[in-house]
């Protein structure tokens, strides 16, 4: 049982900076999200595309913003479960939750903080007769250890950024890595497109274009893929194949635990707090909805900062929080470390 003060389902921008917050508060967090990083749709989708209306920012890439937000967070020692999505949950006598993750693990908090961004993400999986058979037989549909594949031929199939670089940082891993897209343009990254022009006039990435993975072979793991190429049909022997379209957005199992859905959206109080219709969980950034909302990570650290002074109340009941702006009170981490600003100096001058 992992006990904590909130805990944050969803590890994107909103509920990363949600632990910030929490943190200046005293309030410990742990966070569970059902993809193997951290970093939401940011880090899945596009970590190489740049941001351009972040305050203080005039332009950051996704995925060095999700690198800040963490660095920002470290001193406050969250807990991190990650590829586990939220199942089920309990209400206690005394008002606080247990919920219960897929594989079973059990998180103790008296506040719930849904920061899920459009809900669970899964993998848009290709119309391959059989795939299902061989997902975790050599079909991967993301790659949490990289050293799996040190030294195996892989064959992956996408046009995008994750596409793109799996393809760069496995060719220094894999013994063999195709690409293989239906179309000879890719959508992403500029260098990422160069750099595979590159690895693949070094004879270090195979690339197939246009051309689709329409079948799988063997008996009990991946042995080969079966190509459709300009009409043609070939074979490709290798040992794991790694589809990446894209992931889609589901509200998952969290649409079961009596919430008040709009739109595949969790309604909550935006006049106050962003509480839903339940009493100690709140719901921030884009998984909730509420009149004028706005879908944009800097509403979603509005959100998630308004949360947090509400979690304290109750977690604190009749304890006053006197707010103070970081420049005066500065940052005392859980670890030990403090941040504050230059005292000013007291001297004459004559």
């Amino acid at each position: 049982m992992i006990k904590t003060d909130i805990l944050i389902i969803g590890a994107g921008p909103t509920g990363l900076f949600a632990v910030f917050e929490a943190g200046l508060l005293k309030l410990k967090c742990h966070i569970l999200d059902a993809l193997p990083q951290a970093g939401g749709q940011l880090s899945e989708l596009y970590p190489k595309k740049p941001i351009y209306d972040i305050p203080g920012f005039p332009e950051v890439l996704a995925g060095d913003l999700i690198d800040n937000l963490q660095e920002q967070i470290k001193q406050f020692e969250p807990g991190y479960t990650l590829g586990e999505r939220a199942e089920t949950i309990e209400k206690q006598e005394d008002g606080s939750f247990i919920v219960t993750s897929n594989k079973g693990k059990k998180f103790h908090a008296p506040v719930i903080a849904i920061a899920g961004g459009l809900g669970s993400f899964e993998p848009r999986k290709p119309l391959i007769d059989g795939i299902n058979f061989y997902e975790d037989k050599g079909v991967k549909y993301f790659i949490k250890n990289p050293e799996k594949f040190r030294d195996k031929r892989v064959v992956i199939a996408g046009g995008g950024d994750s596409a793109l670089d799996w393809s760069i940082f496995l060719a220094n891993v894999a013994s063999e890595v195709t690409l293989v897209h239906r179309r000879n343009e890719f959508r992403g990254a500029l260098d990422s497109v160069e750099k595979v022009q590159e690895l693949k006039t070094a004879g270090k990435i195979k690339l197939i274009t246009p051309a689709e993975v329409v079948g799988i072979k063997g008996a009990e793991h991946v042995e080969s893929v079966d190509l459709d190429e300009n009409g043609a049909h070939r074979s490709i022997p290798c040992d794991y194949f790694i589809p990446l379209f894209g992931l889609t957005p589901k509200l998952g199992p969290i649409g079961n635990w009596g919430l008040e859905i709009e739109k595949n959206a969790i309604k909550v109080n935006n006049a106050l707090d962003y509480q839903t219709n339940i009493p100690g969980i709140f719901a921030i950034g884009d998984v909730n909805t509420y009149p004028g909302k706005l879908k944009l990570i800097l509403c979603g650290f509005h959100e998630a900062t308004l949360m947090c002074q509400a979690a304290y109340q109750i977690i604190n009941p009749g304890k006053k929080y006197v707010l103070k702006y970081t420049t005066v009170s500065g940052v005392d981490g859980f670890d030990g470390t403090r941040k504050e600003a230059p005292k000013a100096v007291v001297k004459a001058i004559v």
